[in-house]
């Protein structure tokens, strides 16, 4: 195995052109565990920690660029009121030392359906912004999961940055696991409402062979809130709509059978977790419409 070691972006771009194979390495948290195992052994390894610009982030008017080896302590520390579900969801990753190496570009990398990041992304609805030596462009994170742990990235491709939607209303995020520290998602989900655009999104993590949003659950709900008025209103959302919500995110899920879990398991838990989301995050809307109906 050959260790390549750019100095910068350019150099990276360069090395990366030449080697379409070489896997590139900056927290480490998934590539070394699979190399440790035996499970991977790629020809080049590509160490990118020199590149500062990879740990930079940008908080602009409408979104945040977080470069790609923003650390997740990073990430809970200093972006929770622009990123409240991926600050969430940066909570759940393994131990204080992994929050403090990976980042969400790993995430991507790796594609894993499992992977923390996906849903909270999804939800919030973000670009990769990925680069060779050919150009740059940005892929919508809906369209960037092709596979079990493939992504859309060309061979001679980078990811660079992430481009997330500042948060515009409450967002959350819940994980099942075997334990409650340093473990792989039994099963995940996300939930952003969007006051904005008056709609809700989703994400869906380990229950199926890519992360994916429950676009029907959404469909529905989006339709009964702006039909019942909920958005004006701030009315508690309805036991029935809450559970038929729940019904189609379970419906979404297209798991298998595995140490951590079964499939039936995993839907029931997606059902689960959609509902509490739900719950979680109208409280949290309704609370501030009441707050600013009181201002006014």
């Amino acid at each position: 195995m050959d260790f390549l070691r750019p100095a910068s972006w350019e150099e990276a771009l360069a090395a990366k052109a030449e080697h379409p194979t070489a896997v590139p390495i900056a927290g480490g948290t998934d590539v070394m565990v699979e190399i440790n195992f035996d499970h991977r052994r790629p020809e080049y390894l590509m160490d990118l920690t020199r590149i500062g610009d990879l740990y930079e982030w940008e908080v602009g008017r409408d979104t945040v660029r977080l470069g790609a080896s923003v650390p997740y302590a990073t990430i809970m520390e200093q972006l929770r009121p622009e990123l409240p579900g991926l600050a969430l969801a940066s909570h759940t990753v393994a131990s204080p030392q992994i929050r403090n190496r990976g980042g969400v570009g790993g995430n991507l990398g790796t594609a894993s359906p499992a992977g923390d990041a996906h849903p909270a992304l999804l939800a919030a609805g973000a670009e990769v912004e990925v680069e060779s030596v050919r150009g740059s462009r940005r892929i919508p994170v809906d369209d960037f999961y092709t596979g079990v742990k493939r992504n859309a990235l060309a061979p001679d491709e980078l990811i660079r940055a992430v481009h997330i939607r500042k948060a515009d209303g409450p967002q959350q995020y819940s994980k099942v696991g075997t334990r409650n520290a340093m473990v792989i998602a039994v099963c995940a989900f996300g939930l952003a409402l969007h006051p904005q655009t008056r709609t809700v999104r989703t994400g869906i993590g380990s229950a199926a062979p890519t992360p994916v949003r429950a676009k029907a659950a959404e469909d529905f709900l989006n339709a009964a809130l702006e039909e019942g008025g909920f958005w004006d209103n701030g009315k508690i959302i309805t036991p029935s709509v809450a559970k038929q919500f729940a019904d189609l995110c379970a419906a979404a899920c297209n798991p298998i059978d595995d140490v951590r879990g079964t499939a039936s398991y995993r839907r029931h838990a997606v059902g689960v977790m959609a509902r509490r989301t739900l719950t979680w995050t109208w409280e949290s809307y309704r609370g501030a419409h009441r707050t600013t109906e009181g201002a006014a």
